[in-house]
């Protein structure tokens, strides 16, 4: 699939199951997403008072939880696949507190200017770019120096059992649920881009390529699930 092709069967994917996204990750993750979110922002230091950009935004989970664990943020969530943001902004709306300003954007070519953000976030969104390499450098780009650069995502586990039994969850139940509970291909599309997709050590490589230093990962869920956390160093 070429570059523009996967970009608008993402976008066109991701905004056809908009409304089921929430309900399949919490069930093919038996809920345990929202606490690799969370620990994902730990991870990013935001400071208080931080300007923060959640990249991929979908439908705002990983904002929210920013402000979970930072209330005094900033977010500014990015999405090119615009009824996930609609979804994100519905949650808003039963909860004033929290402040979120979705755009559109396109993550190898952010609508920002050089330094403008404290930390930039990410979740399950690196298989899915065309150019991991360039989504890197734009986000890179767009923080401060001293900043974090996250990335959560899922990965293939490096234990041979446990990821024979991933693939078969992944490549069989998944889809099966998906079929039930969403629409169209996305959740056979989902097993086969994680097949596809870099390992963590691989997804570290890129990350240095890209420009970011004192790169570390943290496997979570058994290998299923990695976080990654680079830094722009003042040098940049």
């Amino acid at each position: 699939m070429t570059s523009p092709d996967k970009a608008r069967y993402v976008q066109t994917m991701f905004g056809r199951i908009s409304r089921r996204y929430d309900l399949m990750n919490r069930l093919m993750t038996f809920g345990q997403d929202q606490h690799w979110r969370k620990f994902a922002v730990r991870q990013a230091w935001v400071p208080a008072f931080g300007r923060v950009l959640d990249l991929a935004t979908g439908t705002g989970d990983l904002a929210l939880a920013v402000l979970d664990v930072r209330p005094s943020a900033t977010v500014v969530g990015v999405d090119f696949a615009l009824p996930m943001m609609q979804i994100g902004q519905l949650k808003l709306n039963n909860r004033p507190s929290r402040r979120i300003d979705f755009a559109g954007g396109d993550a190898l070519q952010l609508p920002f200017d050089d330094d403008t953000f404290d930390t930039c976030l990410s979740a399950f969104m690196m298989r899915n770019v065309a150019d991991v390499a360039r989504a890197f450098r734009e986000q890179r780009r767009v923080v401060r120096p001293g900043a974090r650069v996250v990335c959560l995502e899922i990965t293939q586990p490096a234990t041979p059992l446990f990821r024979e039994l991933f693939n078969i969850y992944f490549g069989r139940f998944v889809p099966a649920v998906g079929g039930i509970v969403s629409e169209g291909d996305a959740y056979t599309y989902l097993p086969a881009s994680v097949q596809a997709f870099l390992t963590p050590p691989e997804l570290a490589r890129v990350m240095r390529e890209a420009g970011l230093r004192d790169v570390v990962y943290y496997p979570l869920a058994l290998g299923a699930v990695s976080v990654h956390v680079g830094t722009k160093t003042s040098e940049q």
